[in-house]
């Protein structure tokens, strides 16, 4: 249909904005409860951080060394099925990480497009979200671009996945930037290496290669940023995966300050895999591969919710009782404010915190959620909270919580929590609502 300015307006019960982790997690569920679905992404692919630094590990997923199920345990379970396999779960060479998934970049990507086709998710890749119309605190139009022109979405639930929350914060919801003060963690472009001879490269006892990374400094061959080397196991037999290059001071909100940043990422990834092959054992014959072709943004906008997670709440190993995911992954601050990073633990070994699904409920906008790296939680909690499983898990609570809400006919903020937790753990979620996480899945 059409409206008053001709045109194009597609009428659904809920939009998903962006399609990274958060974003599929949230269409699947919205879908599979027999609503009908439309997500936006404004690339090329689904996955966000998969697709801006393939190869990145899932990390966060195995909290005590077990599964948190639910999508992320699907998708990992139908990649891990297939002859051969093309994921697995390995130990994190990272203080503080448990095990993390590494996967074949490209059969990860596809799974997850058919995993959408499946559920009966409408598809828009290439469409940028522009202003939202509002009914006084609901959304009712949410303005779209994309090649054949201008057009809008007319949905009863809006979730917000894009990582950024521009659609969030024209509906006027209130937000903090990076840690309050504006600053926020370093932007990261990663690249592969091939043809390394792994085991020599990873004989070396240091973890963080430092040394090699010193010297590297020293000899003005590296950025003094890089202290350290984060250098891991590809999926891939000869393959290592450089998660090492970062951009301090970047407002990646900003687009000319993303593509600045990019091109300076790429100039840097290059020194680090000539440094690489002239200098670190194990990589006389590898060549650069797989540069991401932009940066992966870490942190942005943190929207304002019914709930603010805070670090005391992770200290104490918090099981709220609308917790939709569990977690222990560490405080993985990346160059906030200093050229430091660290991976402090969050919580007490043996412990786990659950993300609770206030922290994606706006308190005034009537039919919007979010999920992923908008979730409301304090700096410290938020550099726990981000891995890519548990932005899956947050994604898919929304899409529960989309359903609900219209089966009910009420407000975001009235849905019942418990009844969400509820349906979460008959998808498999685990480790919520007082349920254990041990499932005879540890790997």
């Amino acid at each position: 249909m059409l409206d008053s300015g001709q045109r194009r307006t597609i009428a659904c019960d809920v939009l998903v904005v962006g399609g990274g982790t958060a974003g599929f997690g949230a269409a699947i569920a919205a879908a599979r409860a027999g609503l009908s679905v439309h997500l936006v992404e404004a690339g090329t692919k689904v996955g966000g951080v998969m697709a801006f630094c393939p190869g990145m590990p899932w990390g966060g997923g195995y909290p005590l060394g077990h599964s948190i199920g639910g999508i992320f345990s699907e998708l990992t379970e139908r990649l891990m099925a297939m002859s051969p396999p093309a994921a697995e779960v390995r130990p994190c060479v990272l203080d503080n990480f448990g095990p993390e998934v590494q996967y074949d970049h490209e059969l990860g990507t596809l799974t997850m497009f058919e995993m959408l086709a499946e559920a009966g998710v409408h598809l828009h890749l290439g469409c940028i979200v522009g202003e939202p119309r509002m009914d006084d605190a609901r959304i009712t139009h949410v303005a779209c671009t994309d090649r054949r022109g201008a057009f809008a979405f007319a949905p009863r639930v809006v979730i917000d996945c894009s990582g950024d929350g521009d659609l969030s914060a024209r509906a006027g919801v209130p937000y903090t930037v990076g840690d309050g003060q504006g600053n926020m963690m370093a932007v990261t472009l990663s690249f592969h290496m091939l043809g390394a001879d792994c085991e020599r490269v990873f004989a070396d006892a240091d973890p963080y290669f430092r040394s090699h990374a010193a010297r590297g400094v020293a000899e003005g061959r590296l950025h003094p940023d890089l202290k350290k080397l984060y250098l891991m196991r590809g999926f891939h037999p000869g393959s290592v995966f450089c998660n090492t290059v970062t951009v301090r001071g970047v407002d990646g909100t900003h687009p000319d300050a993303v593509a600045a940043a990019t091109q300076e990422g790429r100039r840097r990834c290059s020194q680090v895999a000539r440094f690489l092959v002239d200098s670190v054992p194990g990589f006389a014959h590898a060549q650069m591969w797989g540069l991401g072709p932009t940066v992966g943004v870490r942190e942005t906008r943190k929207l304002e919710a019914m709930y603010r997670l805070s670090a005391e709440d992770l200290a104490q190993s918090t099981h709220f009782a609308d917790g939709i995911v569990a977690c222990d992954n560490p405080i993985d601050d990346v160059m906030r404010t200093s050229a430091d990073m660290t991976h402090d633990a969050a919580v007490a070994r043996g412990s786990y915190y659950t993300i609770p699904l206030r922290s994606l409920v706006p308190r005034r906008i009537q039919n919007l959620l979010f999920a992923g790296r908008l979730v409301c939680a304090d700096p410290a909690a938020f550099a726990s909270v981000r891995g890519m499983p548990q932005c899956m898990a947050m994604g898919q609570a929304c899409g529960v919580a989309a359903a609900q809400a219209l089966a009910a006919g009420c407000d975001v903020q009235a849905v019942d929590a418990l009844a969400v937790v509820a349906m979460l753990q008959s998808q498999g979620l685990r480790g919520i609502g007082g349920a254990p996480l041990l499932d005879g899945t540890r790997p």
